[in-house]
């Protein structure tokens, strides 16, 4: 890649991290009115998958978020409110690492969704998981901002988008699917 090119590059990718790319001061309004959801995986949670024998609501036999991913989550409830989300409809998976961003981010109260809950280790459930939560998106009647907090395998599921820990998939539904209209690496 020339060096111009890299320097642009860069330099895009920087406004995105900030949340002002071109595409982002698009986004946002249309997300303040509930036009378009923001599917976000969970803040940063070294590992991968969970122990043997977790159990769902002992977070202590769970992958749970590092110092770091709990700071990732604030600084990402900053940066809704920077851009004009002080408020929204938070929706989350109920694995731990899922609901302490969920709550890190500070939009409100966070209402457990188990249609959110990962599938990693029942690989074969990810169609059916699919299409069962993209009805449930379907029956949301948003009239304010909507975060969905989830797991890689639901998100790669519905979208085909691989997210990092922490990263938000803006998404709307065109005639009932789901469409990726910009990520936002955090």
């Amino acid at each position: 890649m020339p060096l111009i090119e890299r320097r642009a590059f860069c330099l895009a990718a920087a406004a995105m991290l900030a949340g002002g790319s071109a595409w982002a001061a698009e986004i946002w309004p249309l997300f303040r009115r509930g036009d378009v959801l923001a599917l976000m995986r969970h803040a940063t949670a070294p590992g991968t998958g969970d122990p043997d024998g977790f159990q769902l609501r002992d977070c202590s036999t769970q992958r749970n978020l590092s110092d770091e991913g709990r700071a990732q989550a604030r600084r990402i409830g900053a940066l809704f409110r920077q851009n004009g989300v002080n408020t929204a409809s938070v929706y989350s998976s109920q694995w731990c690492r899922c609901l302490d961003t969920a709550r890190g981010l500070g939009l409100g109260e966070v209402a457990e969704q188990p249609l959110l809950n990962s599938f990693f280790g029942e690989p074969g459930q990810s169609e059916a998981r699919s299409a069962q939560t993209l009805a449930w998106i379907r029956s949301l009647k948003p009239a304010a901002p909507v975060v969905l907090v989830t797991h890689q395998v639901n998100i790669t599921g519905l979208t085909g988008v691989f997210p990092a820990s922490g990263e938000i998939i803006f998404v709307s539904l065109d005639k009932g699917a789901v469409t990726v209209l910009g990520r936002l690496e955090t």
